[in-house]
């Protein structure tokens, strides 16, 4: 079976229901592909396993490199395009650049987090969300779970297990 095309969706009415149900589902060898919710879950991403996010770091590069650029430039035009003199300081009074490097930090950080977002995301402009269920941007929580990625397991036992867990529906989709 073909991967990222067939899935088995579990509908949830609770936010409480789904996270003790991740833990179950994931409790009985079965490995959750997403979870789609209309807002925020405190604890979602734990309970799912995921490691702490790298953006951080990006962030920190990204100011980084917006520093050391600002910097660059500054010295470069205060000292050799186009030197000045100004109220008998230096060719590079620091203080006087902090301002502007400030601003060239905060503006590279922030479009380097969006891009790097968007990248790991995979978020294109051209690209079309897949939608496994349209209540999920409404009033229900959405597990889908690749039929693919649990070959080992019958699909009429993940079936049992997304019931069991407090699931309020169980579906089967397919994206061609």
């Amino acid at each position: 079976m073909e991967k990222d095309t067939h899935f088995i969706l579990g509908v949830y009415d609770d936010e409480d229901v789904l996270l003790h149900a991740v833990e179950k589902v994931r409790g009985s060898g079965v490995k959750i592909h997403e979870v789609y919710s209309p807002y925020p879950v405190h604890g979602l991403e734990h309970v799912l396993g995921y490691k702490r996010s790298r953006l951080p770091i990006a962030a920190f590069l990204f100011g980084l490199l917006g520093t050391s650029l600002a910097l660059t430039m500054q010295f470069y035009m205060m000292r050799f395009d186009w030197p000045m003199i100004i109220g008998g300081k230096d060719y590079a009074a620091f203080p006087d650049f902090i301002p502007v490097s400030f601003e060239m930090t905060v503006l590279l950080a922030a479009f380097g987090m969006v891009g790097v977002f968007m990248v790991s995301s995979n978020l294109k402009p051209w690209a079309q969300p897949r939608i496994f269920d349209l209540r999920s941007t409404d009033d229900k929580h959405i597990m889908a779970i690749d039929i693919a990625n649990n070959s080992a397991m019958d699909v009429e036992k993940i079936k049992e297990i997304l019931a069991s867990s407090g699931a309020t529906e169980v579906n089967k989709k397919s994206f061609e």
